[in-house]
């Protein structure tokens, strides 16, 4: 019998190692462009919670294997395990069993909604160094970080709203960018290059790709040396006012809209995602780049 399973199912889908004080967690699902499935998510809240607890510590660095950082949430490689139970990190209780939306509304608030609002809180500085594609579920792995430096070809899309939803689970969107801008980048759905993320506000650097590890790895070497409980007090700080602006609210609000757009969808297409995968979202991708540049 042939084997079709993941190969790096085989391995760790999450590496971990520290050096100097700085934490660097990889995801490691290259041959799927870091899609992420909830074996990764939760080994990567396995490894947050590491870093969290490691006094030698100071600042965390999160990267994705291979070509690109990720390319948003597996829904279509063989590791997809949507329907598996795992040690729940939350109080939230197991989906597996659940009938009609609750399926995804309960794993969504515990694998998705849930784990990436307690990374943006972990009480130590966090840095995304992103290359190639952010796509949906990526820029919410990107969006929990404090800072994101990029390389120069990396690029950005929410393209989620091809299936009738409107955008991914943790909703910052409005936050990272213009509220007009956000909206062209979730009604087109088209990648946004680096350089027009850095002029919205959403990258701190951009880099050459072979600079990025370096000059990255420079960044969190500096905020090292910055007192712990400073530094903690201050990403609270900012964090708080966040919230005060309306930043959690607004993630509350749009994720019933969200699991509304599932539920109807599974209703009118007998699919929670409108009848698409990972394969022909890639593909709409491909011919919306295409599009564009033709109109150049």
């Amino acid at each position: 019998m042939t084997d079709n399973s993941d190969k790096t199912e085989n391995q760790d889908v999450v590496l971990y190692e520290v050096r100097d004080g700085v934490a660097i967690v990889t995801m490691n699902r290259p041959e799927y462009n870091n899609a992420q499935n909830s074996k990764m998510t939760y080994a990567l809240d396995d490894v947050f919670r590491r870093a969290s607890s490691d006094d030698d510590v100071k600042v965390i660095v999160l990267a994705g294997a291979g070509k690109h950082f990720s390319a948003g949430h597996d829904i279509g490689t063989p590791g997809r395990d949507v329907d598996q139970t795992f040690d729940r990190a939350s109080l939230w209780y197991d989906h597996t069993n659940k009938p009609g939306g609750e399926f995804l509304y309960a794993r969504e608030q515990e694998v998705y909604l849930g784990m990436c609002r307690r990374w943006r809180d972990i009480p130590k500085p966090t840095i995304a160094m992103v290359q190639g594609a952010c796509i949906a579920g990526g820029l919410m792995l990107a969006w929990v970080c404090d800072l994101i430096i990029a390389s120069d070809d990396s690029f950005y899309a929410d393209p989620v709203v091809r299936m009738g939803i409107p955008g991914v689970e943790y909703f910052a969107h409005a936050h990272e960018l213009n509220p007009r801008i956000a909206k062209e980048f979730l009604f087109l759905g088209e990648r946004m290059p680096a350089e027009r993320a850095y002029q919205m506000g959403m990258l701190n650097r951009i880099v050459s790709r072979n600079e990025l590890e370096e000059q990255t790895l420079a960044i969190a070497g500096r905020i090292a040396k910055m007192p712990r409980l400073g530094l903690q007090l201050t990403k609270q700080a900012v964090n708080n006012a966040e919230d005060l602006m309306g930043k959690r609210t607004t993630m509350d609000m749009v994720f019933g809209l969200h699991h509304f757009a599932h539920s109807h969808n599974d209703l009118v297409s007998g699919d929670r995602l409108a009848g698409f995968d990972g394969k022909s979202m890639a593909e709409s991708q491909r011919q919306l780049s295409d599009n564009e540049k033709a109109e150049a």
